[in-house]
């Protein structure tokens, strides 16, 4: 029965496929001009949300302290004038440039030197407070006597201007985008909804109707940020002349990641396309076995790339490595239909072109088809990572290995019907001499390989203990990047980069001072508690708690600048002449600051209501003693034992959280995604191969190559991160591919003779050249990912080439080994 059903789809292929090549080449040839048309909507991502888990809790709460405390989503320039800080010349430059960026468009303010309150020499008292506060510009200002401020007020110290005067920073803030942020969250309403409960069929229609509207407003955002970006370094490089100066911020990051990730496209895709045409000249020395490759897979990359245009699917850092890694795989699936159709020529030279055509996708087709999908359950692997860029590579690759089989078996047998007959004879390649010596060398050296196997399971399992998922962000750049420098210009001089904010709620079941009658006896009329109260966290002995906490979050080596009501508090103190304020004076100062002076002191740390506060936290990204996850551990623990606040009133959140929270589940993640790879593939190669020894076997190899590429890793101490997450399940799905030829090509060789030895002799004069041109294919093919601007594709190019170098070794050596050893399949008694 299953033969029949055999016969009848492939007579549906030939009658379909083989029987009208110029037809279906015409239209494939018409489906990638198609595509091609959709190819100027092909849409880059590199939004800070590509940094978080999918679903992540405190993606919410972080967007509700944005709101209400202010978005960290600015821009910083260092300003670090040649002739000084406090030059008339620098300070006029300083004022012109200032002057240009409030002209751009969405900003709505800037903070710098120029426009900040300067407090010493102001006393505590309502009229000094309710007099004008003088700025740096102000007529009558001392230069020098402000810079000493700027350099000693722990309000503007290593934030505004760095201790040693020379390196200042201006912040260039954002209006907030409400209609972004409606969008956004009446669409994440509506999903969570869908996901406790069914919607109706109005809200699925608006649900599709927010989703598309955000798509396109968040598009819009991006391109208009890139511009204001764009337009904010051409305003910088008129004053290169005066200062040296450094851009950073989140937007910039993101923005300047959507650059590497262009240049990683083009190069990649160029590199290995120009190297694909050198090797398969090389490997077959014929212009067609360069053309009809390199067609199939141009073609799988285009359709793919079109169809994505046409989704608006947004292409991430992570899936950036598309092109390269489909161009690979596709290319691996033509090779092993060129050999298998030259080494049929070379055994039956008087055969016709359809025989020819038959033979190879009789033979190949079932081995080829196990490769894609061993491939593919590596790729959709990666979509239980919670990770919403790995999630997106782990389905556009599966789509893509499904176009490009497809695509594979549609062009191959189609253009080679439009070319003349030719002749082969196998046996006298440089190829086949270099796998007839692997064979010799693994039969005698067979002890040698096997001890070599346990060693390496040995180092790997050390290794793979030693694993870590700490990094520095600014360890994803290389030195020569405007990232790279300026966050370590900002880390050093300007108290660090990476935002981590601490919101502490108040205690409900403690009541405020304020409302205390014996507050309003001690204080008479001046305040009426019924009519104004600050708030639970503006009286002197939160306040000191809050100081407590403040200075242990300080004296961290890994922090840089930590701003709270604490530092407000010593800057009260200051104007105190160094002593603490009663609670009288605190009122008095909450009640009768300046707008701008609150604005400073009061509005980012404390709410409205005074229920609730928040310490934000610069976290020095350049420190190699950083440890996100050591640090939050820490700071909590302090303040649940050396404090009276309680735990559950205490709130870690921003950008350095969420993407701690994203770093800490790779480790979970990786093992279960090498987990469901391996089960899965098992239980492939069982309905395969049909027998539970020949499955164990051929996963060996590939389990051992990407045990190895992570045990490398722990060695070397190369942290894990969103894209070395991927290379083990990439390692096992691809390097399969080769034990399923061999294996494959073995029980059909065995049947011949019986003999073992005789069988893998064959089988590495045969398959072993498909195996090792396709092996030297994809370990250049990843190693070309040195190339890249961005470190963890450097990382994940070499690791990966690396594997499948192990892989491929493994596969022509030990595998063979074990089934001459093992002895699993049955003689053939015929």
């Amino acid at each position: 029965m299953t033969h029949n059903k055999e016969n009848f789809f492939f007579r549906l292929y030939q009658k379909v496929i083989l029987n009208h090549p110029i037809i279906v080449l015409s239209l494939v040839i018409i489906l990638s001009v198609i595509a091609a048309t959709q190819l100027p909507k092909f849409r880059l991502d590199a939004s800070g949300e590509s940094l978080t888990l999918e679903n992540d809790k405190s993606l919410n709460y972080y967007r509700q302290v944005n709101e209400r405390y202010g978005s960290d989503d600015f821009l910083i320039i260092t300003w670090k004038p040649k002739a000084g800080l406090m030059d008339e010349e620098s300070l006029a430059s300083l004022q012109d440039l200032v002057s240009r960026l409030q002209q751009l468009p969405t900003v709505a303010n800037i903070n710098s030197i120029l426009n900040v309150p300067l407090l010493d020499g102001i006393k505590l008292d309502a009229e000094a407070l309710s007099a004008e506060i003088p700025t740096l510009m102000d007529e009558g200002v001392d230069k020098q006597k402000a810079l000493e401020e700027f350099t000693s007020s722990p309000l503007y110290t290593n934030l505004l201007v760095g201790d040693n005067g020379e390196t200042s920073a201006i912040q260039v803030n954002f209006e907030r985008d409400e209609r972004y942020f409606s969008l956004l969250d009446a669409r994440d309403e509506l999903r969570q909804k869908r996901s406790q409960q069914k919607l109706t069929d109005e809200e699925t229609k608006r649900l599709k109707q927010l989703e598309d509207e955000f798509d396109a407003y968040s598009k819009e955002v991006s391109e208009r940020t890139s511009q204001i970006i764009a337009d904010v370094r051409l305003i910088m490089d008129d004053y290169r002349d005066v200062a040296e100066l450094y851009l950073g911020g989140i937007s910039m990051i993101t923005n300047d990641m959507l650059d590497f990730i262009q240049h990683d496209i083009t190069v990649f895709g160029i590199g290995i396309l120009l190297f694909i045409m050198l090797a398969l000249f090389v490997f077959f020395g014929k212009v067609r076995w360069v053309l009809i490759p390199l067609f199939s897979c141009l073609v799988t990359v285009l359709v793919l790339a079109g169809l994505l245009s046409y989704l608006d699917w947004r292409i991430t850092v992570i899936s950036s490595n598309f092109p390269s890694i489909l161009l690979i795989t596709v290319l691996a699936l033509n090779v092993h239909l060129v050999v298998f159709y030259r080494d049929f020529i070379s055994d039956n030279p008087d055969s016709s072109q359809m025989e020819r055509l038959k033979a190879t996708i009789k033979t190949m087709y079932w081995p080829c088809l196990y490769t894609a999908l061993t491939t593919i359950v590596a790729f959709i692997s990666l979509l239980i990572s919670g990770i919403r860029p790995v999630i997106d590579f782990g389905w556009i690759m599966t789509i893509g290995l499904v176009l490009g089989f497809v695509i594979t078996f549609i062009v191959f047998p189609s253009f080679i019907q439009l070319l003349s007959t030719e002749k082969h004879q196998s046996g006298s390649s440089i190829t086949y001499k270099i796998t007839h010596w692997i064979y010799n060398i693994s039969v005698k050296f067979k002890p040698a390989i096997f001890t070599l196997a346990v060693l390496l399971v040995l180092f790997s399992g050390y290794g793979i203990s030693q694993l870590k998922v700490e990094n520095r962000f600014i360890d994803y750049f290389k030195p020569s990047t405007e990232i790279y420098q300026g966050m370590t210009v900002i880390d050093q001089e300007l108290g660090g980069t990476t935002p981590l904010d601490i919101v502490i709620d108040a205690d409900p079941n403690e009541e405020s001072l304020f409302a205390d009658d014996e507050f309003e006896d001690e204080f008479g009329d001046e305040f009426d508690s019924s009519t104004y109260d600050p708030g639970y966290w503006y009286t002197r002995s939160k306040l000191e708690t809050l100081e407590q906490i403040h200075d242990y979050i300080d004296s961290l080596e890994v922090t840089g600048k930590v701003q709270s009501l604490a530092t407000t508090t010593k800057v009260l103190k200051e104007m105190n002449e160094g002593e603490y304020p009663d609670e009288l004076t605190l009122s008095l100062v909450h009640k009768e600051m300046p707008d701008d002076v609150r604005a400073t002191l009061l509005d980012p740390y404390l709410s409205e209501d005074g229920d609730q506060t928040r310490i934000n936290i610069r976290v020095e990204e350049t420190n190699p003693e950083l440890k996100r996850s050591d640090l939050i551990a820490n700071i909590n623990d302090f303040i649940a034992n050396e404090t009276n606040v309680k735990q559950e009133h205490v709130h870690f959140t921003g950008m350095m959280v969420l993407y701690n929270n994203m770093l800490q589940s790779l480790f979970d993640s990786q093992i279960m995604t090498i987990g469901v790879v391996y089960l899965a593939i098992l239980l492939m190669f069982l309905v395969l191969f049909r027998s539970f020894v020949l499955a164990i076997l051929a996963t060996i190899p590939n389990a051992l190559s990407a045990a190895l590429v992570l045990g490398i890793m722990g060695w070397m101490g190369v942290p894990m991160d969103m894209m070395t997450i991927t290379i083990a399940a990439i390692v096992i799905g691809i390097a399969v591919d080769n034990s399923i030829h061999y294996v494959h090509r073995f029980k059909n060789e065995f049947k011949k003779d019986n003999d073992y030895l005789a069988t893998m002799e064959r089988c590495h004069g045969s398959i072993g050249k498909a195996i090792y041109y396709t092996g030297v294919t994809i370990i250049v093919g990843f190693a070309i990912l040195a190339l890249s601007e961005f470190i963890p594709s450097i990382y994940f190019g070499l690791l990966t080439g690396f594997a499948m170098a192990v892989a491929l070794f493994l596969n022509l050596t030990l595998l063979p080994l074990m089934l001459v050893t093992v002895k699993p399949l049955k003689a053939n008694k015929a």
